[in-house]
């Protein structure tokens, strides 16, 4: 329909999260995915139940932020590259400032030991997750990890091919400035400037 509907306002946010999880394997030409959000928020913003579905289209980002939504700059990127790249707003609505982050993986404990760095920028307010995922996207050879969901959220079981290990008391150690930190990579916001460090460690 007109100004980018897709059906009415509560069938929108279901289309809309259709649309964003099949993106990259099919993309409208003619859909502007900024203006849908747009119109879905000036119709949504007192309609509770319409806007729970737009929410997981968002992938992450708040509501508020449809008006910065930059679709056309991020539509060839991979899900966490859009998240970290798109406009993040902070408190009333100030884009929040990149941060650089730098992250390295180090091995002297098993097998071919290797140590790789990266500095890497991303919004402020990203996750270690988030962070660790663009390393990947950037350099997949060296910094592709995997991970678990557990109760506490996201736990790493491998990073550079190398896999932690019950059998062999092996785990990835995560630190800052030399301390582990108190917080799991699904949480943990890194600041600007920091050193993450992912060591491969015996316990």
């Amino acid at each position: 329909k007109g100004n980018g509907m897709i059906g009415n306002i509560y069938s929108m946010g279901l289309a809309l999260q259709v649309l964003e999880a099949t993106r990259k394997f099919y993309a409208p030409r003619k859909w502007d995915c900024a203006q849908a959000f747009s119109v879905v928020y000036a119709h949504d913003y007192q309609q509770p139940m319409a806007i729970a579905q737009v929410l997981p289209a968002l992938v992450g980002r708040s509501y508020l932020d449809v008006a910065g939504l930059d679709c056309a700059a991020t539509k060839n990127m991979s899900p966490s590259r859009q998240l970290l790249l798109s406009p993040m707003l902070g408190t009333h609505g100030v884009p929040r400032a990149p941060i650089q982050v730098h992250y390295s993986i180090t091995n002297m404990l098993q097998g071919k030991h290797f140590h790789y760095s990266t500095s890497l920028t991303v919004p402020s307010g990203s996750t270690l997750l988030q962070v660790m995922e663009v390393a990947a996207e950037e350099n997949p050879q060296t910094f592709s990890f995997q991970t678990e969901q557990t109760s506490w959220g996201p736990y790493v079981t491998s990073i550079h091919g190398l896999a932690a290990s019950t059998d062999d008391r092996t785990y990835w150690q995560f630190l800052s400035a030399g301390d582990a930190l108190d917080e799991g990579v699904g949480i943990y916001k890194p600041h600007d400037g920091e050193h993450i460090q992912a060591i491969f460690s015996t316990y």
